[in-house]
């Protein structure tokens, strides 16, 4: 969701902006979390418009092209272009025609007076809260390129990981996808073609036989209701799984799921944790950055307890040990934070945790996959056994008969 809000800062000063939030309290949370006060809070749907023309301008814009937008961004400030030119190059060079759109916005917006982060941050679905507010800190300690060039190493391990886990998964999904067709085929086509055979055998079918002949028989006398029933379940889950307690379960569940829960759980770590680095690296204050780490990691797990954490900090409590008293957070995580706490160097022991997850979750994903390849195989093997079982043994006992 998104929120425009008005704050009033610690030096009296008006300020506007906005923000991506689950809800209007974890925007309240996030607002106020520097001691800023809160005067006005308001869900934008004004903001879509803007995205809704900038999507209509070119294509999809894919994390691979938001990264690539933050590269830029980093070198060509790093090389010692004024923003206002950075945005100009950019938008002239991008291939993205909806980026270059919004890069142009973004253009009038800074040289009109606007700070990058601002104009950027008009745009959420293309550049979250936690783009924003890391890019903010990053002129605001005067290391703007230094920041961006950040953010563009994390969105670049983003879209590696992504693209891993697809290559991973496109065998057997392909695998998967053909077993069914086959199951489909085999019950829709084949079996009713023998059923008037089975009939006339008579009523001595083998058990496996009569399985297989009532199966067939429910699916091609009732597929209408059976599709029906499906886009009901389907749209009924997308409903359940968009509401708050729905969204927890469905999050949970996945941490807790059978061979892939593991891997799961390993790379939602390592995204908090370096999300979390980045924005620490940029200058973002620890408890802003806890309650955007945790938006940012993908799971409700782990934003409930990324803000019970930032609540702790608040109290005064170090943050590992109430990542450790969450029981949400591995080993390693609340060691590594507990080191940097200590040595004042949280963001590099975060990255090296995030790192080390990242080569885990890859041994993970290569273990998981290496196990339901054969699982399907074995799978469609014993249902295809089944019917031609099915199939051969009232032919075999017919011809006894006969004999």
């Amino acid at each position: 969701m998104q929120f425009t809000y008005v704050v009033l800062e610690p030096n009296g000063k008006k300020r506007t902006g906005y923000i991506e939030a689950a809800s209007k309290e974890a925007a309240t949370q996030i607002v106020t979390a520097d001691g800023k006060y809160l005067l006005e809070l308001k869900e934008d749907r004004s903001v879509a418009t803007a995205e809704d023309k900038a999507m209509r301008q070119g294509r999809k814009v894919t994390k691979g092209d938001l990264a690539l937008f933050t590269r830029r961004l980093a070198d060509l400030s790093a090389a010692g272009l004024p923003l206002d030119r950075t945005l100009q190059v950019i938008a002239e060079q991008s291939e993205n025609a909806a980026l270059s759109y919004v890069a142009e916005q973004a253009l009038e917006d800074v040289r009109a007076g606007s700070p990058v982060s601002d104009a950027l941050s008009k745009h959420p679905k293309f550049f979250p809260s936690v783009y924003a507010q890391t890019l903010k800190a990053g002129e605001a300690s005067g290391q703007f390129p230094q920041v961006a060039a950040r953010l563009a190493d994390f969105q670049e391990k983003e879209v590696a990981r992504r693209s891993q886990i697809i290559s991973a998964l496109i065998y057997p999904a392909i695998l998967g996808s053909t077993a069914v067709l086959v199951i489909i085929f085999l019950l829709t086509f084949v079996v009713p073609r023998l059923s008037g055979v089975f009939k006339d055998l008579g009523n001595d079918l083998p058990i496996t036989t009569r399985m297989l002949l009532s199966t067939t028989d429910f699916i091609t006398t009732n597929y209408i209701l059976i599709l029906i029933s499906i886009v009901v379940a389907v749209v009924g889950y997308r409903a359940w799984s968009a509401t708050e307690g729905g969204a927890l379960a469905k999050d949970s569940f996945l941490l807790r799921a059978p061979v892939f829960g593991t891997v799961i759980r390993k790379a939602t770590v390592s995204r908090f944790a370096r999300v979390l680095s980045t924005l620490v690296y940029g200058g973002v204050p620890i408890l802003e950055s806890l309650q955007l780490a945790g938006l940012a990691a993908g799971n409700r797990v782990f934003m409930r307890d990324a803000e019970k954490v930032s609540q702790d900090v608040r109290d005064g409590r170090a943050i590992a040990d109430s990542m450790r008293d969450t029981g949400a957070f591995p080993p390693v995580l609340t060691h590594m934070v507990a080191i940097g706490e200590e040595t004042g160097d949280l963001p590099s022991m975060l990255n090296r945790v995030s790192d080390s997850l990242d080569f885990e979750v890859d041994m993970g994903l290569r273990r998981a996959v290496s196990f339901i390849e054969p699982l399907i195989m074995l799978f469609m093997g014993v249902f295809v056994g089944f019917v031609v079982l099915s199939v051969v043994l009232p032919i075999l006992a017919a011809q006894n008969t006969v004999k």
